[in-house]
């Protein structure tokens, strides 16, 4: 049975050794997709092609032993693609359910703006309560079903602005960016001595014991809270609300989210009590995709990350 106190710490060491083994460098993607595994949170992953974005969760999902899904998004995605639908049997005149990829641990929608509208509604239940409804049909998903999705930051044609209702249900976004140049002429070397990071059968992964992420995930939990922060952290929120270049604040889920995230981000620090200062390093990945910019703001060049920034700065912090 793995020591409760220090499963994060231990989860966190693994973690970056063997993720290490397959791409080299992000080092803040691979702990903020920590922070996502320990609250049970979806993550959406923002960055160009190329940087090893869909990699990650496959390492993570075989490091933790957890069943593994892919769907790729295409602007003809229907729901049924995602969450399967009941098949005739002509032999004997029955149904039966032909489960569809949602029926996984962790599940990677790659390229989730590029689904329809009605496509990327099907998600909805199944992030915010774990089950899917197929023909009236009510179906409980699997414990640690996550969703990895990712995006491209650049607009192209045959696009979907996520919806806002959507957005709200990820816990994270991580923006992903390219590479330090260290690391960049590491990949290449390996690459050049034959070594293939898609081949994860010869990178000798050593797989982590269940129990161990469910004791960290007990640790995150156990985190102390006082009330002061509890009243900080309701503060950032409602001030995002009345903020005056943002045209939509960030909603209660969006609180909840960040006191789960800051408890998080305190226990891979190895404290057992939260500080102002998680509350301050989880804000940006929790709240950048929730907010809306006011037209005007965005037309100058204001990004999410500065207002909340800006927030931040103008709200009280506890002693």
């Amino acid at each position: 049975m793995p020591d409760q106190d220090n499963a994060v710490a231990l989860l966190q060491q693994h973690v970056a050794t063997e993720v290490g083994k397959a791409v080299v460098g992000q080092p803040e993607l691979l702990s903020q997709c920590t922070v996502a595994l320990l609250c049970r949170g979806h993550v959406l992953l923002e960055g160009v092609p190329g940087l090893a974005k869909t990699l990650v969760v496959k390492v993570l999902a075989r490091l933790l032993q957890l069943d593994y899904q892919r769907v790729q998004a295409t602007p003809d995605l229907m729901p049924a693609d995602i969450l399967g639908g009941n098949v005739a049997n002509l032999a004997n005149g029955t149904f039966s359910l032909r489960r569809g990829p949602i029926f996984t641990d962790l599940l990677l929608v790659d390229e989730i703006n590029r689904m329809p509208p009605r496509t990327q509604a099907a998600l909805l239940e199944a992030m915010e309560e774990r089950q899917v409804t197929i023909e009236g049909e009510l179906h409980t998903l699997r414990d640690d079903f996550l969703v990895f999705a990712t995006q491209n930051p650049v607009e192209f044609e045959g696009t979907y602005p996520l919806p806002e209702a959507q957005l709200d249900r990820f816990l994270l976004k991580i923006r992903v960016g390219y590479p330090e140049r260290a690391a960049e002429e590491a990949m290449l070397a390996q690459y050049q001595h034959g070594e293939n990071a898609h081949d994860l059968g010869r990178l000798g992964l050593v797989t982590l014991a269940p129990a161990l992420l469910a004791a960290a995930r007990r640790q995150v939990n156990a985190v102390r809270v006082e009330p002061q922060l509890v009243s900080y952290v309701a503060a950032v929120v409602r001030r995002t609300r009345e903020w005056p270049i943002l045209m939509l604040g960030a909603s209660p889920r969006a609180a909840l989210s960040l006191l789960h995230a800051a408890k998080a981000m305190a226990a891979c620090e190895g404290r057992d009590y939260l500080l102002p200062d998680d509350v301050k390093a989880a804000a940006l990945p929790v709240l950048r995709h929730r907010l809306v910019l006011k037209p005007e703001a965005d037309l100058e060049g204001v990004s999410a990350d500065q207002a909340i920034t800006e927030v931040l700065a103008a709200v009280e912090v506890p002693r």
